[in-house]
């Protein structure tokens, strides 16, 4: 959706746009707004009525959770509790840690999943990604009791990958869980939580081509379902006398209310569609059109490209950089309003790491000096709007 759309820039001209913004959300698929309209006539609300719109809603909103599940690759048992997005998914999970829990986390995450945990250990960012399994291991060799490690897949900053399977099987080996970020992994690269041996898995259908309020958290259903519920209200309870009968089955004992059935059903829909076109030819794209942007971007001078791992580290279609003597608002602001090209400028939600990156600090941060310009693309990218980029880029730079 949007791919024809047209934007003003400086005099008044109308330009194709350039939507270079895919890793803060990426526009709806048309399968996904066409099966949304097909759900629209005969929308009703949830599990708890008699009536054939409502009978159809509920089938419809569980076959969602089913095709969610198999698109992440679920266990048999795992849950799979609709939520608003990736923010809110670690929000539950966090509320939902058994009496004890220390969390471990690495300075190198989203505020998604660095925030939520109290008195969580904090790894600085590892300088390999060998070292992330060495520092996720010293740190759960020192705690007694339950832990849980949060990790991303694939860096909302950079774009790398981590190394989600090695750090899972250091979680295990020491008796503790694992939960992965895969909000940035997900719409570029396919995932099977099983095969990988993850606990939980959080992402959000605003990054997923999916934007109708919707995200999921999956994974092992027993912390889940002995938490006290996130939300207390309707379809939580089995009975509400003087006492509070809650619902055994962590899906429902975490969806109280009327859910986002339209968001569930446009996840759904993104999710199959992204499974019948496959992830072969997506990624082959994605790779050609990202090695063109970085290629172009390395030939101007006083463009640094953000990494921590290097610049052969696999990595999504993200690419952070800056540029030299000038802001990234500034640039930013140039990008949109004389080339029509929409990019990303800041810390993107994770002001440690991009510190980390850019060498600087808090007193830097006030004045924009440091951050950063995040170009993201997906399945609607084109040559023609790398190319834009490169060239509007180079005449910044050299201005």
């Amino acid at each position: 959706m949007g791919a024809g759309l047209e934007v003003p820039v400086r005099g008044g001209r109308l330009v194709p746009y350039a939507n270079l913004d895919y890793a803060a959300s990426a526009p709806c698929l048309e399968p996904v707004s066409a099966t949304v309209a097909a759900a629209l006539p005969a929308y009703s609300s949830v599990h708890r009525g008699a009536g054939y719109a409502s009978q159809l809603t509920t089938a419809r909103y569980e076959q969602a959770r089913h095709t969610v599940r198999a698109f992440v690759g679920a266990r048999p048992g795992d849950a799979l509790i609709f939520v608003r997005n990736t923010t809110d998914a670690m929000n539950l999970l966090a509320r939902s840690l058994p009496e004890g829990t220390t969390v471990v986390v690495f300075d190198t995450e989203h505020h998604a999943t660095l925030l939520p945990w109290p008195d969580a250990v904090r790894l600085a960012p590892p300088a390999f990604p060998g070292e992330a399994i060495r520092a996720a291991d010293e740190a759960l060799t020192a705690i007694e009791g339950p832990a849980l490690l949060v990790v991303t897949a694939a860096s909302n900053v950079t774009g790398e990958l981590w190394p989600i399977a090695g750090l899972a099987h250091v979680a295990h080996r020491h008796g503790a869980r694992i939960a992965v970020d895969a909000a940035q992994y997900v719409p570029h690269r396919g995932l099977n939580l099983a095969a990988l041996d993850l606990d939980y898995v959080a992402f959000s259908g605003h990054k997923l081509y999916a934007p109708f309020g919707a995200g999921v958290l999956v994974g092992r259903p027993d912390w889940l379902a002995d938490a006290d519920p996130y939300l207390r209200g309707g379809g939580a309870v089995r009975s509400v006398g003087e006492t509070v009968d809650w619902s055994d089955d962590p899906e429902a004992r975490h969806e109280a209310g009327t859910p986002n059935v339209l968001g569930a059903i446009a996840l759904a829909a993104a999710c199959d569609a992204l499974t019948t076109t496959g992830w072969i030819a997506l990624v082959r794209e994605e790779e050609r059109l990202l090695a063109r942007l970085r290629a172009g971007l390395a030939t101007i001078p006083g463009v640094r490209e953000l990494s921590l791992w290097g610049p052969d580290h696999p990595r999504v279609g993200i690419v952070s950089f800056a540029v030299e003597g000038r802001t990234a608002r500034e640039v930013a602001e140039t990008l949109s309003a004389e080339h029509g090209i929409g990019v990303r400028d800041g810390k993107f939600c994770a002001h440690p790491f991009v510190r980390h990156l850019l060498g600087g600090d808090d007193a830097g941060c006030a004045d924009g000096t440091v951050s950063a310009v995040r170009a993201s693309i997906g399945i609607g990218t084109t040559e023609e709007h790398v190319d834009r980029l490169v060239d509007a880029l180079r005449e910044i730079a050299a201005a």
